[in-house]
């Protein structure tokens, strides 16, 4: 994870009306990102005086601190306790609370409970009717069955992903990633192509498009695509691959 994609599925959370808990649940999440330490404690107090299904929005906040502190097991934990106290009926909350501890449990190395976490989002997110929302979580799911050596299945919920959220760059992004790692150098260019034309600016996928056009022996695009990822992005961790990329083509040493 990286944690961007579980960092998407926040921003991108979606409120059926505001009531006072979920206005409650809006300071705390700004504040379990500029003071997680303090947001801890409100969200302990907020427990507190919680009962039912009004847990379900400290505990989602307590993750949130817990996530900028880095403490991913303890993240996993607070989420999946929002998931199971949220509304049955609320199928896309479930969901993207159920994600958000899957993304909280790949970077603990727990590769296994983040797929389960990620089915039992899938299914919420099935059950809410949200195709979008099912193709990020299928992305998702996707890492973490690379991560158990799952190679076959995470290629088959990517193309999950690309059937369901065809506009989300990370999905043909991680299926041209991993059909490069396969071996399967005939099958990445599409997905690579595709990624660029969603996002032309996105220097993991210049960097990703480089490396496959090296591998199939286009060492004129791949010095393109790498030379484009340093012009966009010349901080980005991506530009520093990239120069090490055509230090290694060009058989000279690294620019520092």
């Amino acid at each position: 994870m990286t944690v961007l994609p579980f960092l998407t599925l926040l921003l991108a959370q979606a409120a059926a009306g505001p009531t006072l808990d979920q206005d409650r649940l809006t300071v705390c999440q700004a504040q379990a990102r500029t003071d997680p330490a303090t947001a801890i404690a409100t969200a302990a107090a907020w427990l507190t005086e919680a009962s039912g299904e009004q847990r379900s929005y400290p505990n989602e906040c307590l993750g949130l601190a817990y996530v900028s502190l880095l403490r991913w097991q303890a993240a996993e934990e607070a989420f999946m306790a929002a998931h199971d106290t949220r509304p049955e009926t609320d199928h896309e909350g479930r969901a993207r609370l159920a994600a958000m501890a899957g993304n909280a449990a790949l970077p603990a190395g727990q590769a296994q409970a983040a797929s389960e976490h990620f089915e039992l989002a899938q299914r919420d997110a099935a059950s809410a009717s949200d195709t979008l929302l099912q193709g990020q979580i299928a992305a998702d799911r996707a890492r973490a069955l690379v991560a158990q050596g799952k190679l076959d299945d995470a290629a088959q919920a990517l193309a999950d992903a690309r059937r369901e959220a065809p506009q989300q760059v990370e999905s043909w992004l991680l299926s041209a990633t991993l059909a490069r790692r396969q071996g399967k150098l005939d099958d990445p260019q599409f997905d690579i192509q595709t990624a660029a034309a969603l996002d032309p600016k996105d220097p993991a996928v210049g960097l990703e498009a480089g490396l496959i056009a090296a591998l199939a022996g286009r060492d004129d695009a791949a010095r393109a695509s790498w030379n484009s990822v340093i012009e966009t992005a010349p901080n980005a961790p991506e530009a520093t691959a990239a120069r090490d990329y055509l230090a290694q083509l060009d058989k000279q040493p690294a620019a520092k």
